[in-house]
């Protein structure tokens, strides 16, 4: 069974586009939660299990090659960093879950802060969870779908690395991702598929995050 992902007009795609043109710099890093920037203005977060591709995602969506810092070592991304989005909304890159190289009390430190500002952040508007469409939904991915649920935060899936399968594979990994998906409160039911090498899904990516302005 395929899937279609969000149709988007073509004003819409070209809305986003031109939105995203007008730039996205980085703000602050935030090592504790005293740190958040008092904004206003809505939040987007980006968050999946380390080495999932945020840094490259992020990177290749706002089409700023060293916008992010990308690294081979999983876990390098130790604080919320913030970047600013043509002065109208925040992109947020979390730290990776569920593996990091780093002192237990210092992961179990990043994983407080991360669970507070995902339940008491208000102008949250939606977590990006991305998921490896080599390895789909793991353990440590429904635990953080659970904890979104938990706090009513609305969630929407994004596979990364799509170009690293085959499209029978892709097919398969989304139909089974969105029947989990399903069965959850707070996520949101359309599920982009993109590949930050080959640029696949980023005009869709672009679209729903302009969506949320």
């Amino acid at each position: 069974m395929g899937f279609e992902p969000q149709a988007f007009t073509p004003e819409q795609l070209k809305a986003a586009e031109d939105l995203f043109k007008q730039g996205t710099g980085f703000v602050l890093g935030v090592a504790r939660l005293e740190q958040l920037p008092l904004s206003e203005l809505p939040e987007v977060a980006f968050a999946g299990r380390s080495n999932v591709g945020k840094s490259s995602l992020i990177n290749a969506v706002t089409a700023q090659k060293g916008l992010a810092k990308t690294s081979n070592t999983p876990g390098r991304t130790q604080q919320l960093n913030y970047f600013n989005l043509a002065g109208k909304l925040h992109l947020v890159d979390l730290p990776g879950y569920g593996f990091a190289q780093a002192p237990e009390s210092i992961v179990k430190q990043w994983q407080r802060m991360i669970t507070a500002y995902l339940q008491g952040r208000v102008n949250l508007k939606r977590v990006l969870l991305l998921i490896d469409a080599r390895h789909g939904l793991k353990k440590v991915d429904r635990e953080i779908m659970e904890m979104l649920d938990k706090a009513a935060v609305t969630y929407q899936i994004i596979l990364t690395k799509t170009d690293k399968i085959s499209d029978k594979e892709l097919s398969s990994t989304l139909h089974k991702t969105q029947e989990e998906v399903a069965k959850h409160a707070a996520a949101y039911e359309k599920i982009i598929a993109t590949s930050s090498e080959k640029k696949r899904g980023l005009e869709e990516l672009r679209a729903e995050i302009a969506s949320l302005i």
